[in-house]
Order: C-alpha cells, then structure tokens, then sequence
C-alpha cells in the first residue's frame, strides 16, 4: 500500500514544464481526511508535483484532518477565496444542487468501472455547475464501495430502526429516514469520538474510512453491500485559476490528471487492504442477508426516483449517459 512512486516517473516531465521561480505564491490547501487516508496521500503528492513542476512559483501546503477548515466549511472557503484550493466531498452539498448528489445514488454504479463511467457522464454537467459557483474543477478520486457498519448484527431493514446513524450528506440523511434509523451529523475528524460515546452506532462509509478511524475499537460488524462509490474533488477559486500563467495551468492539470490515477488506483488496493483490516481488528465483514439486500434493493429504488425529480431533466440526461457506456 506504500506506492508513492506513482508520481516520479510523469513527475519528470512535469518538472521540466516549469519555470524558474520569479517570486514564490503559497496556496494552503484544505482537506477533510486525516494526514494518511489515501486521498490525503494523493492530494499532499499533487502538491509537491504542483510545487515542484511550477519552479517554486506556486507552492501548495495541505492541511488534512480538517485542521484549517471543517469539511462542510471548505468549498464556501474556496468559492469566497479564503483558501484558493480545496478538496471536498461534493456530495455533501446535494441540497445546493441534486447534480452534487450524482455520486451518491444508491445501487446505481456499485463497481469502479461503473464508476468510472458515472464520472463521465456527470463530469460536463458538474463543471457547469461549478463554474457558476466561482470554482474550478481539477481532479476527482472515487472512495471504494460504501458498506454499512453496525455495533450488533443486522439481519434485515427492521433491525436498523432505531439505530443512531452516522450523517454526511443528503443521499445518507435519507438511508437512515427509509430504514427508521435516527441520523447525527457527524463530520469526517469526528468519526471515532462519536462512536466511542455512544453518539452514533452505525454508518454507510468505505473500509477505508473505517480502518484509518480503527472503528472496531467501538463496531462490531461491516456488510459488503456496495452502495455507491462518493468521489472527493480538488477545486479551486476560479478567480484564482484566471490568474496563474498558461505555463502554470499546464503543470497544474499535469499534476491533477497524475493524482486522479494515482488516487483511483490507490483506492482500488486500499479496498482489499482495509476490508482486511477491518477482519485483523476484530470485526465480522460479511455479504448482507439476502433478506437486507432485497430491502435495501427497494430503498435504492425509492432514493433512485427521488434523486431523478430533484435533478430533472439535467439529472436524467446524466444517468441516461451512463446507462449508454454500460
């Protein structure tokens, strides 16, 4: 899983796109996941690529672990140029536009290929969305498939009620209202600390997530259920990017093309590793029930049909896009 090496090989060619350092611009960048979470290793690798490609003309500092801003305070900090780059979890703000949600569709893209494809799709529509927004979009990296952890063993729908359910975006507030589980708001950083006191006992989140939070120090039980594949996107002030030279952007969307297959494909091995590692902590992984997948089947449905009226036609034109490739 220490493959940091993805970047040297390109990393030189980059390099040598760079000029010599006239005066150095230094851009913080915040992210939400701690230090040694994957996209937090992608993301510090996409800054010293940055850095270094520029000539010391534009020198980008991370700040994982939501040590500069909270992960629902980054975007707003990047769109009013607080921070001129960030990296965030789009799907966290579905309520300012469905398109954000695109990822997030239960049961629609379960795998990396679809994915992929999903990405595609939507990435025309998403730009669009962000320009309007004053954000420019650079790279985006799939988290592996979301499976559901719980603290006792879960058979069906009906042995989640009740539950108090980790929260991070619309798509999962919705989970926990479908299956009669009671949502907290829980950002990324606070993961642990909610499970330790009792203030959550469940979540949909990827065993990546869960193995760098040490989750089985309070859960028992992880259910393979593939519900969907939430993408993290590195944006940055429009205002800002209008601003750096065409020789900077270049090396700019060198680097971020490297991180996105870096981090895609870090993602793809940490999901073996960290299901492991999960099973090494002491938790039970197992396949849902097949009375649990025919429920969530339908709850998939149901989310499905609303995502597609809240999106509308812009929405629909996406997923029918996607359904073309496959």
């Amino acid at each position: 899983m220490k493959k940091t090496g993805l970047f040297v090989t390109l990393s030189v060619a980059v390099m040598a796109m760079g000029a010599d350092a006239s005066f150095a611009e230094t851009w913080d960048l915040p992210m939400a996941y701690s230090g040694s979470n994957f996209h937090s290793v992608t993301g510090a690798e996409f800054a010293k690529c940055v850095t270094t490609g520029t000539g010391g003309e534009i020198e980008i500092t991370t700040h994982p672990g939501g040590s500069l801003f909270k992960g629902g305070d980054i975007k707003r900090a990047i769109q009013t140029g607080q921070v001129p780059i960030g990296e965030r979890l789009l799907s966290g703000h579905q309520n300012e536009n469905a398109l954000f949600g695109v990822d997030s569709i239960p049961f629609l893209a379960t795998s990396f290929d679809d994915a992929d494809k999903l990405w595609k799709a939507a990435k025309p529509a998403l730009e669009k969305v962000l320009a309007d927004q004053n954000l420019t979009l650079l790279y985006s990296v799939p988290w592996p498939p979301q499976g559901l952890y719980f603290k006792n063993e879960v058979k069906s729908v009906a042995d989640m009620k009740g539950v108090r359910f980790r929260s991070y975006n619309n798509a999962t507030a919705r989970l926990a209202e479908l299956t009669g589980m009671l949502p907290v708001s829980i950002e990324a950083a606070e993961i642990s600390q909610a499970f330790a006191t009792g203030v959550a006992d469940s979540m949909v989140s990827s065993a990546a997530t869960g193995y760098d939070r040490k989750v089985w120090e309070s859960l028992s039980y992880f259910y393979e259920v593939d519900a969907w594949l939430p993408r993290n996107y590195v944006l940055i002030n429009s205002e800002v990017w209008s601003s750096v030279s065409e020789q900077n952007k270049n090396v700019i969307n060198a680097c971020a093309q490297m991180a996105e297959y870096a981090g895609t494909w870090r993602s793809k091995e940490y999901t073996g590793f960290t299901l492991q590692g999960l099973r090494d902590g002491g938790m039970k992984v197992e396949e849902a029930s097949d009375q649990m997948a025919s429920d969530l089947k339908t709850i998939g449905a149901t989310m499905t049909a609303e995502w597609l009226e809240a999106a509308g036609s812009e929405g629909k034109a996406v997923v029918d896009a996607f359904k073309a490739m496959k």
